[in-house]
Formats: structure tokens, C-alpha cells, sequence
């Protein structure tokens, strides 16, 4: 059986979109489609007076709202297999225990929360850095540049080997009929050896030169088996990470991150360049986990 794919939902016009770009995955990937809604609804239930028996408790808001999204993911994919949950628990808890049997988690990058006008929610930020496999957020607003078919940009690190995120971003260009655009920014350092220019070029000449090389040896040894028609685009640019990353993901289907888990730590580390691009890319976002290894599909879904 394939993992499904899972998306979060609160009836926020979020998680709406989640939901959307969700059930369009599942349908165009051919994998389940299960929707989740957790809260703690539990523990407000009697919270309410007796005299208000007339109001819909908790738990039936909850029910209905899955309901009412598990029919529009129908309407949407009519061929997915689409299963609902309602979960008496932390939204974040209850989705890091989906991600362990999931293909991925969908979520909208604002909830339902106090705040707003908060330009990421806290379930997403949460669990972009607890999920045992790819979370996909979906940014608040339509883009200004319309995505180009099948377009996936994924940041190169300093790994000598291709990263659990670059593999998964290939599969999503392979599974889109698309291309893959590979990037690698650097940034002088303020501090470096002095080479006469007559030998090496000029020191800016030099790094974009390493960078080249460490994108090409990292791509050289990324298996493209199942991949084979993908066409990969190199970008080296010099700059921060995280504003190369913002550009090149402009007119993309999909952007994708990689995230560290630190010995120790039970989840992955997100830094500067994960929360920009949580915050401020144009398109979807896809934060993989290092330790990720996408399954191999069963024998009964060719």
C-alpha cells in the first residue's frame, strides 16, 4: 500500500488551500488521501453550561469540519481514496505520530490561531522541525509569478553526498513530467587567504569555481533511475542562502529544504534559511528531514 498523504485542517482559509494542493497531490501521485483535524476539544467540553444544550458541542464542530473537507477532497479527486479523523489531541502531536506512516504532511502556513496576522503558524513551524517525513507548507497567498509546470528548486548544502531533500525533490520533478533546478549559492569569506591573482583568478573567481565543482560532484552522484527524462538545471550564485533560495523558487511548483537533526535532539533543526523560506517563499514549501528515506513503492501499486 502507498502512505497516504496527510493534510491538516482547522477550517481556516489555510488550511483550505492545504487541503486543495493536497488532494491534487494525491491525485496526480496516486496515493491515499487522509485528512486530519486534532484539537483539545476534550478538555473544554464541560465547560459549557447545561442550559446551553442547544449549542453544537465541540467535538461535532470537529466532526463536521472534517466532514464538510473530506467531501470537497472528493469533489476534487473523485479516484483518491480519502479517509478523515477527528483527533482529541495537540494538532502538533497528533500529526508528528501521521508523519511516521506518511508519504507527507500538508499544512497551511496560517492557522486558525490568535495572532492573525502571524506569517507562519505555530502547528507548521512545530512540526516542520519534529515531522519524521516531508512537510509541505502552503504560503497564505497566491503567488504574483503563475508556476511553470512541473518546476522544482531544491538548495544544495555543503554535504559531499546528494541530501535526502535533493532526492526528494528529484522524485517530485519525476513525478510532475518536470525539471529540477539544483542550487548552490556562496558567500565570500570575510576572511580568506591571499593567492596571487596571476595564479588562481580573482579570490570572488575562486569560490564560484568550488561551488561549480561541489554542485556538479553532488549531482554526479545523485541516482537518477527513476528519474531518467528529468532535466536538472545548475545555479551557482553568489549571496545569502536564503534570498537566492526566495528567488529561484519564483515561478516554481515546489521548493525544497533540508533540515539537520543534531545528535541528541529529537527533531531537526531548523535555521535561518528554513524559517525564510517558511516565511516568505513564493511558492509551497517541502522541509525534509536528513534522516528521510522515501519508500519504495509496494508490488500492488504498479
Amino acid at each position: 500500500m502507498r502512505l497516504p498523504v496527510v493534510v491538516g485542517v482547522d477550517g481556516s482559509e489555510g488550511s483550505l488551500r492545504a487541503l486543495d494542493w493536497a488532494a491534487a497531490e494525491a491525485a496526480r501521485s496516486q496515493h491515499p488521501l487522509r485528512v486530519v483535524h486534532a484539537s483539545l476539544w476534550e478538555r473544554y467540553e464541560g465547560m459549557h453550561p447545561d442550559s446551553d444544550s442547544e449549542r453544537p458541542t465541540e467535538k461535532a464542530l470537529a466532526e463536521h469540519l472534517v466532514a464538510t473537507a473530506r467531501e470537497r477532497a472528493q469533489r476534487l479527486g473523485p479516484e483518491v481514496a480519502v479517509t478523515a479523523s477527528v483527533e482529541p489531541e495537540d494538532p502538533v502531536a497528533a500529526l508528528v505520530r501521521e508523519s511516521h506512516e506518511a508519504a507527507m504532511v500538508v499544512l497551511g502556513s496560517r492557522g486558525r490561531g490568535r495572532i492573525a496576522g502571524m506569517l507562519l503558524g505555530s502547528v507548521s513551524l512545530a512540526l516542520s522541525g519534529r515531522s519524521h517525513c516531508p512537510v509541505v507548507v502552503i504560503p497564505a497567498r497566491t503567488p504574483d509569478t503563475p508556476p511553470q509546470s512541473g518546476r522544482v528548486v531544491v538548495g544544495i548544502s555543503d554535504a559531499a553526498e546528494p541530501s535526502a531533500a535533493t532526492v526528494f525533490a528529484l522524485a517530485q520533478a519525476a513525478s510532475r513530467h518536470g525539471e529540477l533546478v539544483a542550487v548552490r549559492a556562496w558567500r565570500r569569506p570575510a576572511h580568506h587567504a591571499v593567492v596571487h591573482p596571476l595564479i588562481s583568478g580573482s579570490p570572488a573567481s575562486a569560490h564560484h569555481r568550488q561551488a561549480e565543482e561541489h554542485l556538479e560532484e553532488v549531482l554526479a552522484r545523485l541516482d537518477r533511475t527513476g528519474a531518467p527524462d528529468v532535466t536538472v538545471h545548475r545555479s551557482v550564485v553568489q549571496g545569502p542562502v536564503h534570498q537566492e533560495l526566495i528567488e529561484a523558487a519564483k515561478g516554481a511548483e515546489l521548493l525544497v529544504v533540508g533540515a539537520r537533526r543534531p545528535s541528541g535532539w529529537h527533531g531537526t533543526h531548523l535555521g535561518q534559511v528554513n524559517h525564510a523560506m517558511l516565511h516568505y517563499a513564493p511558492c509551497p514549501v517541502a522541509v525534509v528531514p536528513d534522516a528521510y528515506h522515501r519508500p519504495e513503492p509496494g508490488p500492488d501499486t504498479d
